[in-house]
């Protein structure tokens, strides 16, 4: 009879985190200071609003504050710029998130780029993400920190382990892929141009899906007691891989949705938090 896998359930990891930070955000307040986490929507789409009422509704349940700021979609990169510029020098802001993407004429990368390193608790500028791949960087971004915090909660062990992330985006497959070499893993990135991509997966002790495509990874494509993380989120709330027959071959494996969603979410707060506490300390010794 086969063993079952080891469910990697995201909602238990997520839940201790959250209800680890009630505790810092009071010690913080009562300092006088409230961690403040800025969102920044540009236009109408009502996923990314979704996204950002969830985001806040977090802040809320652990004492944080939530500040939205909405733009209309007609708004240009310099007037984004200047934006981001304004909360950047807010000393109550802890962390800028700016949800996207943005509407097409609008240039992101400049955008992200335009956030403190401090603020930066959404990982997405290149400064982070190069002191992030140095394996010295404070804010990660958060798909792949979440990925990081299932791995160690969980214990799998990495050291030494073919890992095979199966994507290469900025804020996602770069990042994760950079951190599980800097946990002494053999990585293999691999993208839509890979050959083989089966072969390739057949090796693997760990696969990081990362592609965005809805059940893109196949189950006769893993090996036998692979762990699998699952990082897409795609329409019917599928993920990146075949779940049902992935389920058959693996050792641990996230589901989807419940996976790595909600610890994404937490990793922000956490992130933000953290921000929160070195300012704390800065004035502390000022």
């Amino acid at each position: 009879m086969a063993v079952e896998p080891l469910v990697l359930d995201g909602k238990l990891v997520a839940s201790e985190i959250k209800e680890s930070l009630k505790s810092r955000v009071a010690a913080l307040k009562e300092k006088g200071i409230t961690p403040c986490l800025a969102t920044v929507l540009v236009g109408d789409d009502p996923s990314s609003a979704t996204y950002v009422k969830m985001k806040g509704n977090a802040c809320a349940k652990i004492g944080m504050e939530s500040r939205r700021i909405h733009l209309p979609k007609e708004t240009t990169t310099e007037e984004l710029l200047d934006v981001i510029g304004e909360l950047n020098d807010d000393s109550s802001v802890h962390g800028i998130l700016l949800q996207h993407p943005v509407p097409h004429h609008i240039d992101e990368r400049a955008a992200f780029e335009a956030i403190s390193i401090e603020k930066d608790v959404d990982g997405v500028t290149s400064l982070g993400f190069g002191q992030n791949s140095l394996g010295f960087g404070e804010y990660p971004s958060c798909t792949p920190a979440a990925i990081m915090s299932i791995i160690d909660y969980y214990g799998v062990s990495l050291e030494g382990k073919h890992a095979v992330v199966v994507g290469r985006s900025p804020i996602l497959g770069k990042p994760v892929s950079m951190m599980l070499l800097n946990r002494n893993a053999t990585v293999t990135t691999c993208h839509s141009y890979t050959e083989n991509l089966p072969d390739l997966l057949a090796t693997a002790d760990i696969v990081v899906a990362a592609v965005g495509k809805p059940n893109f990874i196949q189950g006769e494509w893993v090996k036998e007691g692979a762990v699998i993380l699952d990082a897409g989120y795609n329409k019917g709330n599928v993920g990146d891989i075949d779940y049902d027959a992935c389920y058959e071959k693996a050792s641990a494996i996230t589901p989807v949705p419940g996976g790595v969603g909600p610890v994404t979410i937490s990793m922000l707060l956490k992130q933000t938090v953290e921000s929160a506490e070195k300012d704390a300390r800065i004035l502390q010794n000022s």
